[in-house]
């Protein structure tokens, strides 16, 4: 990629001039907007009569209540929450000429009592289908406060259909385009008129945040909502998600054919196709050859593409004797299973050879334990279904489920379905699903918005090598250097969303809002592990780390890079260049 951007610079100034550049070269970044004006405080006027003062066309609030300061647990875990007001509603109530089945996007706010003049959209991920408790995700695997907590208006919503259904709304072409983007357009203006009725103006700075689809409502918000928000904090952006789920599919072919054991049904056991210990071995292969490639062998792989030329599955794991009694012990892989391996990580193929979804990164967090439920649980459950009623055109929803699915899944004839329209389906999953052009944040960029994505380095369903990418076509795009108003900061060893052996807690939103809002561009953001003691410990934190041991998470394409002192603190790390 590099050769072209340097190529189309130089055509535009000699063409043209360096004074006339940035007017005439399309796409060229301008000069950095100074920070947006900070976001003033204000006080709650208003909220059990908010029904009625903020009556809208289309919009049912079936409960309006003062909640006391206390805990709300998400996830089972009980996170602080200032007194609020909670609003839970739902939008668009409709039954559908397709399926007869009721539909609604339904949705629910808190309005904190001490209001620090935000909005905060919190995107869900996975499927949607449930109003979660809108606290308002901050980034990382364990964070320690919300976006209620610091005072913003969160909102959350199951964009449009009930997680009863399953991935069966997709039969309905309207709750297709609601998962995908129409419940963001709609919730954005409902909300903000709840936040002027409840406060007495509009917020003065708005934020949308969420990881994994979560994300990807992020990065399609970046786009088709840049003039509503202001901060965009996109995590494990699952922004190509048909792709991706494509691809898990594309693995449960290559690890069916390695698979040892059959499930009770007779069918090929995934989880048998690469133990625990197998997937340890690839870690600690990965590790020996690129740990100290950052200056320190701390367990911690930075520098993600030195490793790309000193590890080869190939050459760097011990190949089982063929023919030989394999204990399964971790000493070793067999040829095909390394194949299989090597496939999935160079990326889901059709038969030509064309690429379908990106490459994954080998990194330490193979051996994680959200790793092996991704590669194999995940493919003929969430995906499968997925694929076959919300992402196929027309859906497939007549053929047999689950891992038959996945296994019978054609990448020559099925694949391109994902790309596909009908009389009854009239967008295709790559158009509701994802960003219209992804790269192209001009709109964002020019109002003064911001941008930060952050992605772990061993997710197992959306590749940061996706992400990466899609960075180097924002670069691109804005003359070679985006980093005025977006930042992406991989996050070694982190699987998806969290977890692995990773420093996975850290605050990426006041990172963004201190950006948008005093123009402090992030050099870096300390993160930090989970291990024994903490709030929320992580079990794949390694013994021999400090349980809470820190690092700098780096912007792409910057490498933490150890500079003497502590090995356990950020301080005594650099980001630099590669």
């Amino acid at each position: 990629m590099t050769r072209p951007r340097h190529f189309h610079i130089g055509l535009c100034a000699s063409a043209l001039g360096v004074a006339a550049l940035l007017a005439a070269c399309a796409g060229r970044a301008p000069a950095t907007h100074a920070p947006l004006t900070a976001a003033r405080p204000g006080t709650l006027q208003a909220c059990t009569d908010l029904a009625a003062r903020a009556a809208l066309s289309g919009t049912v609030y079936t409960s309006v209540t003062d909640v006391p300061a206390g805990n709300v647990t998400v996830g089972g875990v009980a996170m602080a929450a200032p007194a609020h007001c909670l609003v839970q509603g739902r939008m668009n109530e409709r039954t559908s000429p397709v399926d007869g089945q009721r539909y609604a996007i339904g949705f629910e706010m808190r309005l904190p009592a001490a209001w620090n003049g935000r909005f905060f959209y919190q995107a869900n991920g996975g499927l949607d289908g449930v109003v979660l408790p809108a606290l308002g995700g901050i980034g990382g695997g364990g964070p320690r406060s919300s976006a209620l907590q610091m005072g913003f208006a969160v909102i959350s919503s199951d964009a449009g259909h009930a997680g009863a259904m399953g991935p069966r709304f997709g039969l309905d072409p309207q709750a297709r385009l609601d998962y995908g983007y129409n419940a963001v357009a709609q919730l954005t203006p409902m909300a903000k008129n709840l936040i002027a009725k409840a406060y007495g103006r509009e917020p003065d700075r708005s934020y949308f945040g969420g990881c994994s689809n979560g994300g990807r409502h992020a990065m399609v918000a970046a786009v088709r909502s840049a003039g509503q928000y202001d901060g965009i904090l996109a995590g494990d952006p699952g922004f190509n998600l048909p792709k991706a789920a494509v691809a898990q599919l594309y693995g449960a072919q290559r690890y069916a054919a390695v698979a040892s054991a059959r499930t009770p049904q007779g069918q090929p056991d995934l989880q048998s196709a690469f133990t625990p210990a197998e997937m340890k071995l690839v870690a600690d292969k990965v590790l020996q050859r690129c740990d100290a490639l950052d200056g320190l062998a701390d367990g911690i792989v930075s520098d993600l593409q030195a490793c790309r030329t000193r590890f080869d599955i190939q050459t760097a794991v011990p190949t089982c004797a063929a023919g030989a009694t394999n204990a399964r012990d971790g000493q070793c892989l067999s040829a095909p299973q390394k194949q299989a391996l090597s496939d999935v990580f160079k990326g889901a193929r059709n038969s030509a050879g064309q690429p379908l979804y990106s490459s994954f990164p080998f990194d330490a967090g193979v051996s994680g334990a959200n790793w092996r439920e991704w590669k194999f649980a995940s493919p003929p459950t969430r995906d499968a279904g997925a694929v076959a009623f919300i992402f196929s055109t027309p859906p497939l929803a007549d053929r047999p489920q689950g891992l038959p699915f996945a296994l019978g899944f054609d990448m020559d004839r099925d694949a391109p379905r994902i790309a596909a329209t009908d009389g009854v389906f009239r967008e295709s999953a790559l158009s509701f699903m994802t960003p219209p052009d992804a790269a192209q944040l001009g709109a964002l960029r020019d109002r003064g918005g911001r941008m930060i994505v952050y992605h772990g380095t061993s997710d197992p369903v959306f590749s940061s090598d996706d992400t990466a990418a899609w960075y180097e076509r924002v670069q691109a795009a804005n003359g070679g250097d985006a980093s005025s108003f977006a930042r992406y900061f991989p996050v070694p060893g982190m699987n998806h969303c969290a977890g692995g052996p990773a420093t996975d807690q850290f605050d990426m939103l006041g990172a963004l809002v201190d950006w948008v809002e005093q123009g402090k561009a992030p050099a870096s953001v300390v993160a930090a592990a989970r291990g024994a003691g903490t709030p929320v410990p992580n079990a794949e934190v390694p013994s021999n780390w400090s349980a809470q041991r820190t690092r700098p998470l780096c912007p792409y394409p910057q490498v933490a890079t150890y500079t003497g002192g502590d090995t356990e603190r950020a301080s005594s790390f650099a980001c630099k260049a590669p």
